[in-house]
């Protein structure tokens, strides 16, 4: 009987579970990311809520992940997944680069940094427009910087970036923050940071060397223009599953349909992770999908037909 293969798309904390357990289990794994491995928790300055893992960054996390299912024999596919068919008893995942066959596959592309979506962001991406602080805050070492967002990681992006920027200012679109309280009181105690509740962001203007952020605040619908040499945008993120309408039924926002189990609507397709609609978006219950959606193909692969 030749090998099963397991097909994971995707290369963060989802996936990464979803490859462990299927290697576990018996199967060939092929871990199919076009980007850097380890997903939105990588850009995450701080963890403190994962077992065993009392503090560290999201990329030390990360990192110890991918290494534990490249140690079991991981396969990695540097590509980016483009769709997914049946073929026969099996699956084709057609890449920019190659087609990968497998016996069953599993979901788990996480989801994107959503954007502003206003004048001078895109122009100015990677020119002081930013979307990860763990990657980029040595471009505002000893200088001002701008965080847009009012949940977990816009106040993590805040204080990882106060320890190094001269001033942060935190801008949030509503009258108040939407993060865990005490990431917010530990904000609230940070002296170099501003905190600018009710503001709009409008568009971005380069200034050669540095940017100025236009903001309307809500009430008034005042104009402010806000210096800064960085802009860090967390506002949260979208799922990226179009792809994949084809074999798995996906809600009104995107995200993939699955059950309990991590089964979709097509058999031997599982979903995992951020991308599927689920009430609570963690790492660990990203882990979790991850485990449960490669002992669902496991189940689904021994049921099949010996080849």
């Amino acid at each position: 009987m030749r090998p099963r293969k397991i097909v994971v798309i995707g290369g963060g904390p989802a996936a990464l579970s979803s490859a462990i357990y299927g290697l576990r289990a018996g199967h060939k794994v092929v871990l199919v990311e076009r980007e850097s491995v380890g997903g939105q928790i990588a850009t995450s300055p701080l963890v403190e809520n994962y077992p065993a893992f009392p503090k560290g960054s999201g990329l030390e996390l990360s990192n110890a992940m991918f290494e534990q299912a490249m140690s079991l024999g991981a396969e990695m596919e540097p590509d980016e997944a483009l769709s997914l068919e049946r073929q026969g008893n099996g699956f084709l995942v057609h890449c920019q680069y190659s087609d990968i066959e497998a016996d069953a596959a599993i979901i788990a592309t996480g989801a994107k940094h959503r954007k502003l979506a206003i004048p001078g962001e895109r122009e100015n991406v990677g020119k002081g427009v930013y979307y990860c602080a763990v990657c980029d805050s040595f471009q505002v070492e000893g200088k001002r910087a701008i965080v847009i967002g009012d949940g977990n990681s816009a106040v993590q992006y805040a204080i990882y970036l106060s320890k190094t920027a001269k001033e942060v200012e935190v801008c949030t679109l509503f009258d108040r923050f939407f993060a865990e309280k005490g990431l917010v009181d530990a904000l609230n105690a940070i002296p170099n940071v501003r905190i600018r509740h009710g503001i709009a962001s409008k568009r971005i203007d380069s200034l050669g060397d540095s940017l100025s952020v236009v903001f309307e605040k809500k009430e008034t619908r005042e104009t402010i223009a806000i210096a800064c040499e960085g802009v860090f945008v967390a506002i949260g993120q979208v799922p990226d599953n179009a792809r994949f309408r084809n074999v798995v039924d996906l809600d009104e926002k995107g995200y993939v349909i699955a059950d309990e189990g991590m089964r979709t609507r097509t058999p031997g397709v599982f979903a995992a992770g951020d991308c599927r609609k689920k009430e609570v978006r963690q790492v660990v219950t990203a882990v979790n999908d991850g485990a449960i959606a490669a002992l669902s193909a496991d189940r689904y692969l021994s049921a099949l037909p010996q080849s």
